[in-house]
């Protein structure tokens, strides 16, 4: 898995519960008290069983707390801002999530990330993630909760629920109103101060 990944759980884990779970987890998957440097890779294995460790201290699933970070990635501004050119609405960055491991390519050659076809039936959207069983077992409810995050950015009302599937995962997206809410401000030009 990519040190960016590993990182991210790295950084959400101690952000959102504190650097004491964050080192019992650590210490339980076997990472050395520095963590993961964020260009190398390391065995998939080992995200797996650091998620694990952190998801049995916090008496959770595994998927649940990959939900969690998924929503926590969502909220942070730099990634925020990469989404949020997916499309003018939610349907549409639904849309745009096949061209995804595309698109992170383009900025991290080495960066491994599961394939995503999407289906629609009957008005609701399915996001097919298929690949390795670690990248999948990582990435679907990564996605989930980014979706659902990504769905309050937006202002769009959706049920968002993660599947087991034949070949991968499936996370099915129902949108019960676009416009539900006004959603988060959202400007092309990068806010002043930042930069």
């Amino acid at each position: 898995m990519h040190g960016l990944v590993n990182r991210s759980l790295q950084a959400f884990l101690r952000q959102s519960y504190g650097a004491a779970l964050w080192q019992a987890a650590a210490d339980a998957a076997g990472i050395g008290p520095d963590g993961f440097e964020p260009m190398l890779t390391y065995p998939d294995p080992l995200t797996l069983a650091l998620a694990q460790a952190a998801a049995d201290r916090l008496d959770k699933p595994r998927d649940a707390l990959l939900e969690d970070m998924g929503g926590w990635l969502a909220a942070q501004e730099p990634l925020r801002r990469l989404l949020r050119f997916g499309g003018v609405d939610y349907p549409e960055f639904l849309k745009s999530l096949e061209d995804l491991p595309g698109r992170a390519r383009l900025a991290v050659p080495d960066l491994a990330l599961p394939d995503l076809r999407l289906t629609a039936r009957d008005g609701r959207l399915a996001v097919h993630v298929a690949g390795p069983a670690p990248l999948v077992e990582v990435f679907a409810p990564l996605f989930a909760g980014l979706f659902r995050a990504m769905a309050d950015d937006y202002g769009a009302l959706a049920m968002i629920d993660l599947h087991r599937s034949r070949g991968g995962r499936r996370i099915s997206v129902q949108i019960l109103a676009s416009g539900w809410s006004p959603g988060r401000r959202f400007d092309l030009a990068q806010p002043a101060g930042r930069g």
